[in-house]
């Protein structure tokens, strides 16, 4: 890819498709879990806000994007809420699956907790909310780091833990 491709600061649209997905994902969730009780949506939230926590103080601070206008403006954020680390760190972090499954479980319990529902009373609008997460998650994230996040991230060519993981296993895939 030639460097033009990369953005120094990516476009205000991809910043806000990136946030509408990720917000919507939230949001079916926390209603998912409301049918449930209101204490579990407070737990939920809570969790989001810990993830979201973790990810700055972990990965964006050291970060090319700290500062910065990333896929998802946390770079900016980042900036404002936390002192800059130091850039090599972030190459140098080893990611594994291990890692991830935190993130997994802001959208698998909304689902299993759904699933649970229906099998107990049978919703055709929780059905459709369960269809509509499963797609936000799987093809909606997806396309959004496929094809405007991680295509166009000037961390991914510098060093990206994620990005090193994901391609392990799409060469395991084609061995």
């Amino acid at each position: 890819m030639p460097p033009s491709d990369y953005y120094d600061n990516y476009p205000y649209s991809s910043v806000i498709l990136a946030n509408s997905l990720q917000i919507a994902v939230y949001a079916i969730g926390a209603y998912i879990l409301y049918l449930v009780g209101t204490s579990w949506v407070f737990l939920y939230l809570i969790y989001i806000i810990l993830l979201e926590i973790r990810l700055l103080r972990i990965s964006c601070v050291n970060c090319y994007y700290y500062g910065k206008r990333c896929f998802s403006g946390k770079g900016r954020l980042c900036s404002i809420l936390f002192k800059k680390g130091q850039p090599k760190k972030f190459i140098k972090k080893k990611l594994s699956w291990k890692d991830i499954v935190p993130d997994l479980f802001v959208s698998l319990i909304p689902l299993l907790t759904g699933l649970v529902l229906l099998i107990k009373r049978f919703d055709w609008i929780l059905l459709g909310l369960l269809v509509v997460l499963f797609f936000l998650t799987s093809v909606g994230n997806s396309f959004v780091r496929g094809s405007l996040a991680c295509k166009h991230c000037k961390q991914r060519k510098l060093g990206c833990p994620a990005e090193k993981l994901f391609a392990k296993k799409n060469k395991s895939a084609a061995s």
